[in-house]
């Protein structure tokens, strides 16, 4: 496994960033028959407000990471990995990283949602620790949501 870091992004990421949304999200634009969640995000407001991180490996960006702290938990907004750094274990050590996050927040429980007909996701997340707790229609877009509650 090839050693990566995890930052707070700053301005100079956010290309980076963009570029690995549009490369990770463009598939399924015809799959869901509009533009997924993640690529109408706001990424230099999650960049100002402190809730952006970035792996880097070798200091390229190759993923990233939004988590927005909530009342009761952490929601992990996005997690994204570029395609040629899928499959190193960047993505458990992030999803460690959002418990890590919650824990030094004094959080208990980490969230996140995924749109219905990513299908891979509703099979990843539960493997993570995470438990399904309802659907709803969000900003048109059909979502599953997932509570993981930490020891």
């Amino acid at each position: 496994m090839t050693s990566h870091t995890l930052r707070l992004a700053d301005r100079m990421d956010l290309p980076d960033v963009q570029s690995i949304v549009t490369t990770c999200y463009t598939p399924y634009i015809d799959e869901i028959g509009q533009r997924p969640g993640p690529m109408q995000d706001d990424y230099e407001a999650h960049l100002n407000a402190r809730h952006l991180w970035v792996a880097t490996i070798a200091d390229k960006v190759v993923g990233l990471i939004v988590l927005i702290p909530q009342t009761d938990a952490l929601l992990l907004d996005n997690i994204a990995i570029a395609p040629d750094a899928q499959g190193s274990g960047l993505f458990r050590d992030m999803m460690d990283f959002a418990d890590t996050q919650a824990r030094e927040r004094g959080l208990s429980a980490v969230t996140l949602y995924t749109h219905a007909k990513m299908t891979r996701n509703l099979t990843l997340y539960p493997h993570f620790g995470y438990a399904e707790t309802h659907r709803k229609i969000e900003n048109g877009l059909d979502r599953v949501f997932f509570r993981k509650t930490l020891a």
